[in-house]
């Protein structure tokens, strides 16, 4: 496996030279491109790297024990074993990023929240999911704004739509992409029925202007007073904005910015994202690639998640993971649910190389 230290170590050499000759001026599109490049091309020599830094003290303990008696002998028999794990697991890890990724991986992310099946009940867990998704984004040092936002009127959310930035957002983000189904007793049940509601959660990699052009002409403006939940005025001025992109027919509307320039640049940003999805989407069935067959690119009306608070465990169904302390969950603690999905999905790419 070292033996490919060398080609990626060379690589990364040829993308930086090509990064320090690149007029950037002139050409940002290539720069993002070549960054891209250098990023997945430096994390790459970095775990070689260390796996060749293994295998040197693997060879220095080798050594050690061949000259040495006893206790010492035993001991360093015991650190043999330990850096010899340490070096096949790298080797595991090496070999996952190896494996094809998805283009989008690094992008920042839309999501967008809205209430199913189940009434109150489905708008109130909507509410909770996001939540829970910007306590994570919050552990992770993310940055998470609300772009749109329809309340409903027992306070949960009909619908939201939040834009998170950071590092690789949508690699971690893109598995929540389905229905989330909660199974729980509602405050308003007096009989203590448990009900099943539901949720549809769609994670969006953020398109920016290199990715999709939207023409002037292609846009339709309409401008409104934004309301809030019961029909409650949230500002008197014409602020909202509804834009419909005329060859799709695809909508956005957003109305929680004071501002019509600000909610305008939002619900720009929200259906160029759409947009590109659609494009992604396009160019999948054209190469005959099943999207519903790799984990989180699946249908949206896929079930894929049950919250069950009379049990105590949230299950992902696609992978047959389950997690109990469903509150500690929901309070943004799901990295061990995202960890085993990231890594499933890597398995999976991994046989198709």
């Amino acid at each position: 496996m070292l033996q490919k230290y060398d080609h990626y170590k060379e690589e990364l050499n040829k993308i930086e030279k090509e990064l320090s000759t690149l007029d950037v001026s002139s050409n940002t599109s290539k720069l993002t491109e070549l960054s891209k490049k250098h990023r997945i091309a430096s994390d790459i020599v970095k775990e070689f790297e260390l796996l060749k830094k293994i295998q040197e003290q693997i060879e220095e303990t080798e050594s050690i024990i061949r000259t040495e008696e006893g206790e010492m002998a035993a001991m360093m028999e015991d650190e043999l074993a330990r850096l010899q794990k340490l070096r096949d697991d790298q080797k595991s890890r090496i070999e996952l990023s190896l494996a094809p990724k998805d283009p989008n991986d690094s992008k920042n992310a839309i999501i967008e929240i809205r209430a199913g099946a189940g009434g109150e009940e489905s708008s109130l867990f909507a509410s909770e999911l996001y939540r829970m998704y910007h306590n994570y984004a919050e552990k992770n040092k993310w940055e998470m704004n609300i772009m749109n936002l329809a309340e409903s009127d027992n306070g949960g959310f009909k619908e939201v739509i939040a834009e998170i930035k950071g590092k690789d957002i949508y690699s971690k983000l893109k598995y929540e992409s389905g229905v989330h189904r909660v199974q729980r007793i509602p405050q308003t049940e007096s009989q203590g029925r448990v009900h099943t509601s539901t949720v549809t959660v769609a994670v969006l990699p953020e398109a920016e202007e290199v990715d999709i052009e939207i023409l002037p002409n292609d846009l339709r403006v309409d401008v409104f007073h934004s309301g809030g939940a019961g029909g409650q005025s949230v500002n008197t001025t014409d602020s909202a904005v509804r834009l419909t992109h005329i060859p799709t027919g695809v909508v956005v509307t957003c109305q929680n910015e004071r501002s019509q320039l600000q909610n305008r640049i939002k619900a720009l940003a929200v259906l160029r994202t759409r947009l590109y999805e659609a494009k992604l989407e396009e160019e999948t069935k054209k190469r005959g690639d099943a999207r519903k067959s790799q984990i989180g690119t699946g249908d949206r009306s896929e079930k894929i998640r049950t919250y069950n608070f009379p049990q105590d465990r949230v299950t992902d169904h696609r992978i047959g993971f389950s997690a109990s302390n469903l509150p500690g969950f929901m309070d943004g603690n799901i990295q061990s649910m995202i960890d085993a999905l990231y890594q499933a999905d890597r398995e999976k790419a991994l046989k198709k190389v």
